[in-house]
Parts: structure tokens; sequence; C-alpha cells
């Protein structure tokens, strides 16, 4: 194996030139200083004598072909997709997980202003495969330096086909000594090969860190990449692990070429070539067979030039295409957008939909009493329809019961909630909130999962607080406003501390001191539930039953003393029918009251309800479908990313 690798039985100029001559320096400016110039141009001369040519100077007012975008429709609408993407993930995503894409982007946009004319291609390989060799016999010339010594190749070494690749090459960071031109034969070969830039990269397994660091460098620079593998170490993990597998995706710009096939026989060379195929699809790179893309597998043997015809044939129809740089950019944003994938596509379909909403605002309605605050609402106004409609005598003891009754100490009561009683409600808030970001998040990236979670958290701290806000501002209203002539009509039931009269002070609904009274509720003074047209109607007539049962007992009384004559009939008709007609206009008060009470009921619990619904929307709902929309908006750009891929990724 060592004495047919690298084939290097003659040793030409090493890689630093010797014997080659450099007519610019390192930094590209020639030397036009006198004797330094007079020697510079002498070793010129013993170079193109040589058959080399030295790269051509960068400050050369000579023909530089500069780009102004690659070839390619689909690829700069993926770029600017992917920096939007990228634009908008920043509050969201960390730096380490965008860091790819930004190096790709910044990679696109220096690459897009360099020539798009030039083909740039890299020669990779283990050492003693031969890629040196390779190297020189494409150029037609000795280049780069092949022999026994290990490593032969310590820097990367270019040769360009025709000018304009100074800037390809400086962005490669290869200096102008290292820089070559090949020997032209005027063949078609030749021709073809006009643009190709051939880069010979040192060993990728070499034992010095900073040749393999080399050429991780170079690979993410170039447009394509010949990967030169030998009989011996073409199934070697290191190449497959390293590099080929991660870069499967950029199967369309790479070859992958067998040397060394005068070492085998044809039969031991088919098979070894067969398993290479099997090898690069358990990889996961594609190969280009039958006019299908992927990478272009073949053998050769760089030492007796049997095939390196046909590689130079591939190479120049392939560098003529002049699409190597938009295939190779396309296919970094493939990879790029693959990372990505975890953190923008969802499993599910997350969102808020109308359930969620609703059962957010039903548990928001439970906790500040909604439905309570409702019924006693309901409750209230049959009461007052009774003060008004019932009999005097009934509404003198109720009087009598309620001064009997310790009524301060029992509003107090309904003032100060117990701690374990505010202690759930808010337990409820929270609980309504976690349910609504569970919904939510289900499916959701992990990032944005988070976010949405954070949004709907920092809402829910000032939920209370703000609900607590609004049911006063709604209870001052309601307060204000005047009795209404009918049943339907109230004032708003708005967040306070109790949520209804008579309601246990246990499981209530109140969220702590959130839920205020209802207007007319006992313990609210000074607002109570409007009477509809009826009641006066209803009042002159309890009145006129009244007025009956005092005069009969009167017109008795007056005979019993002997002022009017006797006659029993006539005052106790008139006093039976006050005492029946009075709790007869009692009950049918309060069967007319049953419909119009329901409603005001119904009337108190919507309003409290919607109360607590916006105060919800726009502490919690608003945010948290701001967060959804701007993982909609970011969705929506990485499909734009990922949805023109011209490779497959």
């Amino acid at each position: 194996m060592t004495a047919v690798t690298d084939q290097g039985r003659d040793h030409g100029q090493g890689p630093e030139g010797e014997g080659g001559g450099e007519a610019p320096g390192d930094d590209g400016r020639r030397w036009d200083d006198g004797l330094i110039a007079r020697r510079a141009a002498e070793a010129a001369q013993e170079s193109a004598d040589a058959g080399l040519t030295p790269q051509e100077d960068p400050a050369d007012p000579g023909p530089q072909v500069e780009a102004h975008g690659l070839p390619g429709s689909s690829l700069r609408p993926r770029l600017d997709a992917l920096r939007e993407l990228v634009g908008l993930s920043r509050a969201r995503l960390d730096g380490d997980t965008l860091a790819e894409a930004g190096r790709v982007l910044d990679e696109a946009s220096a690459r897009q202003r360099l020539s798009s004319r030039h083909t740039v291609v890299a020669i990779a390989g283990a050492t003693g495969s031969g890629k040196s060799t390779l190297f020189n016999a494409l150029a037609g010339v000795q280049i780069s330096d092949t022999g026994l010594r290990r490593p032969t190749t310590s820097a990367p070494i270019a040769c360009s086909w025709t000018d304009g690749a100074a800037g390809l090459l400086d962005r490669l960071a290869v200096p102008g000594r290292l820089r070559r031109r090949p020997v032209l034969g005027g063949a078609a070969t030749d021709e073809a090969l006009q643009g190709l830039v051939l880069v010979d990269l040192p060993d990728h397994d070499s034992a010095a860190t900073g040749h393999r660091e080399q050429v991780d460098r170079v690979l993410a620079l170039v447009d394509a990449v010949i990967w030169v593998v030998d009989p011996e170490k073409y199934a070697d993990a290191a190449l497959h692990e390293r590099y080929l597998r991660p870069l499967a995706g950029h199967a369309e710009i790479s070859f992958v070429v067998l040397n060394q096939i005068d070492r085998l026989s044809g039969e031991a060379a088919d098979l070894v070539l067969d398993d290479l195929r099997r090898l690069l699809d358990e990889d996961g790179m594609a190969v280009g067979e039958h006019g299908e893309p992927g990478a272009t597998v073949m053998s050769l043997s760089a030492l007796t030039g049997v095939g390196v015809g046909d590689l130079r044939e591939l190479l120049g129809r392939f560098v003529q295409a002049r699409t190597a740089a938009a295939r190779r950019l396309s296919a970094d944003v493939d990879a790029a957008a693959a990372r990505l994938r975890p953190v923008y596509v969802a499993e599910g379909r997350p969102g808020l939909g109308e359930r969620a909403r609703e059962e957010f605002t039903d548990r928001l309605a439970e906790a500040v009493g909604a439905a309570a605050a409702g019924q006693a609402a309901e409750r209230e106004w049959r009461r007052n329809a009774g003060r008004a409609c019932g009999t005097p005598w009934l509404r003198l003891w109720r009087w009598y019961e309620s001064t009997r009754q310790l009524g301060g100490l029992d509003l107090m009561a309904q003032a100060l909630a117990p701690p374990e009683e505010e202690l759930t409600a808010r337990q409820r808030v929270e609980q309504a909130v976690r349910k609504l970001a569970d919904d939510a998040v289900d499916g959701l990236p992990t990032p944005w999962a988070q976010a949405v979670r954070e949004a709907a958290v920092n809402g829910a701290k000032g939920l209370p607080e703000a609900l607590d806000e609004l049911s006063r501002n709604a209870q001052a209203g309601a307060g204000g406003r005047g009795r209404g002539g009918n049943g339907d009509r109230g004032p708003a039931p708005v967040g306070g501390h109790t949520t209804a009269a008579g309601q246990g002070r246990r499981g209530s609904g109140s969220v702590g001191r959130m839920s205020a009274p209802v207007a007319g509720a006992p313990g609210t003074r000074g607002a109570r539930p409007p009477r509809p047209a009826w009641w006066p109607a209803a009042v002159l007539a309890q009145a006129s039953m009244t007025l009956l049962q005092i005069f009969g007992g009167l017109w008795l009384l007056g005979q019993i003393v002997g002022v009017i004559e006797p006659g029993l009939l006539t005052p106790a008709l008139l006093m039976l029918a006050g005492v029946v007609g009075g709790p007869l206009v009692e009950w049918s008060c309060a069967a007319a009251a049953r419909g119009p009470s329901r409603r005001y009921g119904q009337e108190a619990e919507r309003r409290l309800r919607e109360a607590a619904a916006g105060c919800g929307r726009a502490r919690v709902l608003d945010p948290v479908a701001a967060e959804l929309a701007r993982y909609r908006e970011v969705r929506e750009r990485y499909v734009a990313v990922t949805e023109f891929s011209t490779t497959g990724g």
C-alpha cells in the first residue's frame, strides 16, 4: 500500500513553491522595487519554463469576473425566507440554535458577491489515498508534493484554469505563494475546465490537528468536493461518520473516486466499487445513476491515468453548468433547515380553538361566581317584588324578624372572605390559566411552548387585581342607573367579594375580593332591582285589600260598642274579602315576577361573565394568541425555506 499510494516517484516543487517561483507576494502585491523585482521576474521565467504559471495577481487590472448573484431562481427566495426566519426567532431561540443558519446566510452572502463563472472544487482524502497525485494528474503538471513522507500536503494548494478567481481564493485563505495555473494542452477537456478552481487539501485524518481544522474550514466554503478513497480505507469509519454522513444532503456536488484500481483485478475493483456504493447508501448519500441526481461514484488510477480522462470530462460538464455554487448553498440551507426542524415543526395543530376559549371563559365565570350572582340577583328581584306587593302584616312581621337579627355582623361576615375561600378562588384562576396554556401548546415545539406558557403566566399575575378593578368600576356604574320600567333591565353584576346574598360563604365561587355584590343584593345600599310597570297596580290592589280589612274590622268594632246598628254579614264579607284578597294579590304578583326575575338573574350572570371574559381575554388570551400568531408566522417562513429544496433535504 505504502509503495503504491501517492505514487510519488518524482519530486517537483514543494507546497511552498520551490523551483516554481512566485511573482506576487503573500498579500497579492507585485514586487517592483529594483533588485527584488528582477529576481521575481527571473523566478517567474523559470516557472514558465517548467510549465507552471503563478496564480494571477489580485491587484492585476486584468479581467476579473465578479458575480452579481448566483444562478438558480429558487435560491434567493429561500435565503430571504431563512433570513426572515432567523430575524423573527432571535427573541425566542438561543444563539446556539440559530448559529448554523446564521453561518449559512453569511457564507451565502459572501459567495454571491464573488465570481459566478468559477467553480471551486476541493480534493479531499485520507493519508496515502493518492489525492495529491490525482490533483497533479488533473492539472497536467506536478504542483502538489507526493511521496512517502507523511503528511505530504500541509496546506491547501489551489490551481485555477482561468483568471478572476482571486476573491474566491482569498475567501479560502489560500496565500498567493500556493496559487498555481495548470498546463493547458488546448484539448477540448481543457476548454471545458475553464472556470475550474481545484484545491488540494491536507489529509482529513492527519495526526496534525491544524491540518484537520484546515480541511473542515475549506470544506465549508468550496462549491464541490472530490472524495478520494483507496481500496484499503474506503470503508474508514472516520471518513463516513465525520464527513460523508453529515454531508449526505450535498450529494449533487460530491464526487467519490476510488483511486489505485491498478492494484486490483477488474472483478475485485467492481466488487469494491459496489461495496462503496452500498456504504454511501447507508450514509444516506444518494448515488447518481441512470440520470438521477446524486453523487458521482467512479474508479480510476491517478498513477497510470486510467479513468482520469473520464473524471476530467465529468468535471468539465459540471463546471460549465455553473450551478455548483447555487447547489452547494441550497444544500447548506437544507442542512440548516433540517437542524431547525425540531424547533419549528409541531407534531399536531397547536392553537386556541373555540372550545378552549369557551372552557377558559367558563372557568373564569365559575371563579368569580357568575352563576351564583345570577341566582342571587333573581332571588333579590323576587324578594323586592314580595316586599312591594306583599300584605302589610307579612311585611311587618318580616321587619320585626330582621330587627331581631344582628344584621351588622352578618354583613361583616359577607364582606370578609375566609382565607381558605380566597385561596381556593385564586387556585381556580390559576387552574384556568394552566388548562388554557396546556391546550394552546399541545404539540408545539419546546421553545415556542415555553413562550406561550410564559405569556399566560405573566398575564395571570395581574388577572385577580384586574378583575377586582373592573368589578369596582362596573359596580359604580351600576349604582347610578335609574330604575327601569321592565324586568329585563338592571345594573351589571360585577366583581366584588361575595357574589350574591344568601349564598353559602363557602363554595360560592367568588374570587377573593374580585366579585362585587350584585346590584340590589343584600349589603348593597342605594341600588335596587328595577320595578315593572304593573307594580303600581299591584300595590294599589294590595292597599285596597288592606283597606277592606280595616274598614270591615272598624265596622264590626262599631257594632260591638253599639255605635252602629247590628248587621254582621256585610262587614264580615268585606273583612273576609280583604283577608283573602291580600294573599291572593301577593301570590299573583309572585307568579308574574318569575319571568322578569329569571331574566334579570340571567342578565346579571351574563354581565359578570362578560366582564370576567373580557378581563381574561385582555390579560391572557390575547398574549397567548399573539405568541401563537408569531409561531405561525415563523412556521410559514420555515415552510418557505424548505419548499423549494432542490437537493431533497
